[in-house]
């Protein structure tokens, strides 16, 4: 039988034991019928990872033993995606797609032309409705990561956030000049290992937009010719990426002569 995997909300470095909650104490008892003495793995989402043992059921909780601990797959490269809100559960399938796809952090936003709005009161229910679905992503890929959720932002606010080591990239289906496979394959950005990318609404992105984020340093880039649903749009750029520069590239270290 496959050994049960796992999510600890609760960091798990330098400890022994970590008691999970009733979510848990309902999946491992009656869903995988599980018995003190039971093997399972526990990851934390910070990159720790264990084999672990049940050492009790109590009405509300689950005790766990840590044991050996589970070398974590190094990240070549991180991707933050920034994602203008589309109607109704289009985001539930983007942040399980991106999550599975390796990235780091999913930056929520409302964009000029987004179809779907999210009220005020609203979007922190929403927010931790992603990250559930991001934490069950990287359970099911066995990623000791999890994807970060941010709160829903501002078009502005978003763009803020950037780090200056980044390479930022804004899709456009009006571009026409450059695509992707232009910038990853220029030599002079061979190096880079922050990819901060930033996908629009059903709409499209506003020519203001598009000004203000190459004001901010973006480049504008395009998938080529095809194009492609929003809910497609992220998997596939993210899946491009770590082709050509992340977990998909199955790059040899160079040999140096």
């Amino acid at each position: 039988m496959t050994i049960p995997r796992i999510y600890s909300p609760e960091p798990l470095e330098n400890k022994t034991n970590c008691e999970l909650g009733t979510d848990n104490l309902k999946y491992l008892k009656q869903v995988m019928r599980l018995k003190q003495g039971d093997r399972i793995r526990i990851f934390d989402g910070f990159g720790l990872e264990f084999e672990a043992v049940i050492k009790d059921f109590s009405a509300k909780s689950v005790l766990i033993e840590l044991g050996e601990i589970i070398p974590a797959t190094t990240k070549e490269i991180r991707i933050t995606l920034a994602q203008a809100i589309p109607k109704a559960g289009k985001m539930d399938t983007i942040v399980k797609n991106a999550a599975e796809l390796g990235a780091d952090i999913i930056i929520p936003f409302g964009a000029a032309r987004s179809v779907g709005r999210i009220a005020d009161e609203k979007s922190s229910l929403k927010v931790t409705r992603w990250q559930k679905i991001a934490g069950e992503a990287a359970r099911c890929c066995h990623s000791s990561h999890i994807t970060k959720i941010s709160k829903v932002s501002s078009f502005a606010d978003m763009l803020s956030t950037v780090s200056s080591d980044a390479l930022k990239l804004i899709f456009w289906e009006e571009e026409s000049q450059k695509t992707i496979k232009d910038v990853l394959t220029d030599k002079a950005l061979v190096d880079i290992k922050n990819f901060f990318i930033i996908i629009g609404p059903e709409g499209g992105f506003s020519k203001d937009e598009i000004n203000m984020a190459k004001g901010r340093g973006f480049l504008s880039v395009s998938l080529g010719k095809q194009i492609l649903k929003v809910e497609t749009a992220a998997a596939a750029i993210i899946s491009i990426i770590q082709y050509e520069k992340g977990i998909f590239s199955n790059r040899l270290p160079e040999v140096k002569k």
